[in-house]
């Protein structure tokens, strides 16, 4: 396919010298610094180090990055990309059994579009068309892998919660209104109704185990639940959740039903009204992971402003800038800069918004998210400051492996080029010759977003 591999990039000791290097650690940004790699892992980050004293008699390439910037790979902690043949099981209230993990598409060309933005991981996220979505997939931009092979590998379990007009089917038209909830009380005792059920359903396979093994044989065992079990593992802090939510009055609710019932929210996604409740979701525990400055694309976003996310991080609450948009995550960078722009927040602050807390909201921050010794490999090689609108991404390695280069893409363009100019002419020389033709099939792919339904016919870009 376009922008394919030959053969896999490898996993290669390199050393990149002189760069300017944003570590997210305490030390900050050094500036002149080493980076060493191997065996997709950092290895050491330092001034001055000796390249054979780290590799010793092993092979190594030394990069020149003076006057580039060094980062850790970009992590988008809302995302709807790579994902095949829909977004969303909207038809009842509660779809937990479900796994976008189930449904990765390795193919998907976004996946390079971001590698070339810098963006290394990304959590592909069920829809919000129901208040209890679906499971998440947690993937690795390993592109020109498969499926599996892209799984962040020992990454914890999270699901997908939502809240407001997608839940209720406010924005489905006049001929979709028949699911319940329709309406916000409805989408409370969604909520309710499914966690009293799974503690029931916790509580009867609890007094079965604990039977005899002979009591056993003359019991008939509860019936097993799918989405029971999933309801269960959140009561039990075994999966965690990231909620779609807007407007204030729900995000109280529904931390008050996590509290009642004795379970933590992950993390608020789009969490636009943040703000307003930033010393609550502290107090509860909850992250965030918002827009930067998105602002009155649906009624119930109308009171959003862009220092959001700078005033949730003055509160103490852990939080991200995500993309929730297939074309927005190539620029994450410069979304991160903004927070500079309207909050006044400092540079190093605003780059781990889009790095090291998502990793952290994520809870992959003992792996991914800054540059330190014993964590993947997962690099950017910047030709200016990360923040600034004329950075490009020269270089972008995942687990020490190189996908992005800027001078080998420029080499793949052409191949592209020529391979479809290769394919015209045969279909023009056979068609001169008289062999049999077809119609041109034109195909329509979609930019999954919250709201895309698997036709299409809902995707209105409501997120």
């Amino acid at each position: 396919m376009a922008y394919g591999w030959q053969q896999q990039p490898t996993q290669d000791n390199i050393i990149f010298k002189n760069a300017t290097v944003w570590t997210n650690e305490d030390v900050g940004t050094i500036d002149q610094a080493d980076v060493a790699i191997s065996q997709g892992k950092i290895v050491k980050v330092g001034v001055g180090i000796v390249a054979e004293e780290i590799f010793k008699k092993e092979s190594f390439q030394e990069i020149d990055a003076k006057g580039m910037h060094l980062t850790s790979g970009i992590i988008d902690e809302h995302s709807h990309i790579a994902i095949s043949r829909g977004v969303n099981e909207g038809s009842q209230a509660s779809s937990a059994e479900v796994s976008i993990a189930n449904v990765i598409n390795s193919d998907d060309i976004n996946i390079y579009r971001q590698l070339s933005g810098g963006v290394t991981t990304a959590q592909l996220l069920h829809g919000s068309a129901n208040p209890i979505g679906g499971q998440s997939g947690i993937i690795k931009f390993r592109w020109g892998s498969s499926p599996d092979q892209m799984k962040f590998e020992g990454a914890d379990g999270f699901i997908k919660f939502a809240l407001g007009e997608n839940v209720k089917q406010s924005n489905w038209g006049d001929y979709e209104r028949i699911r319940f909830p329709q309406t916000r009380m409805g989408v409370e005792q969604v909520f309710y109704d499914h966690f009293m059920r799974a503690r029931a359903y916790e509580k009867e396979w609890q007094n079965y185990n604990a039977l005899s093994l002979s009591e056993k044989r003359r019991t008939q065992a509860p019936r097993e639940d799918l989405e029971m079990n999933i309801l269960v593992e959140i009561l039990n802090s075994e999966r965690f959740i990231t909620c779609h939510s807007y407007v204030q009055s729900e995000i109280n609710m529904l931390m008050h039903v996590a509290d009642s019932m004795g379970f933590t929210l992950n993390t608020f996604t789009h969490i636009l009204e943040g703000y307003k409740v930033a010393d609550k979701m502290k107090k509860h525990g909850a992250g965030a992971s918002t827009f930067s400055d998105w602002w009155a694309y649906k009624f119930e976003v109308n009171d959003a402003i862009p220092h959001n996310a700078s005033i949730l991080a003055d509160m103490g609450v852990v939080t991200a800038i995500n993309s929730d948009d297939a074309e927005m995550a190539r620029r994450l960078n410069q979304e991160a800069a903004k927070a500079v722009k309207y909050g006044g927040v400092s540079q190093e602050e605003a780059w781990k918004m889009v790095t090291l807390n998502p990793a952290k909201l994520l809870h992959l921050d003992h792996r991914v998210g800054s540059i330190k010794s014993g964590k993947d490999a997962d690099i950017v090689l910047w030709t200016d400051n990360p923040l600034s609108v004329y950075a490009k991404v020269q270089q972008t390695y995942v687990d020490g492996r190189c996908y992005f280069d800027a001078e080998k893409d420029l080499e793949l363009r052409q191949r592209n080029t020529q391979e479809r100019a290769r394919l015209i002419q045969k279909m023009l020389s056979d068609k001169k010759a008289g062999k049999p033709t077809q119609v041109v099939k034109a195909e329509q792919r979609i930019h999954y977003h919250c709201d895309t339904l698997e036709d299409g016919k809902h995707d209105n870009h409501q997120h």
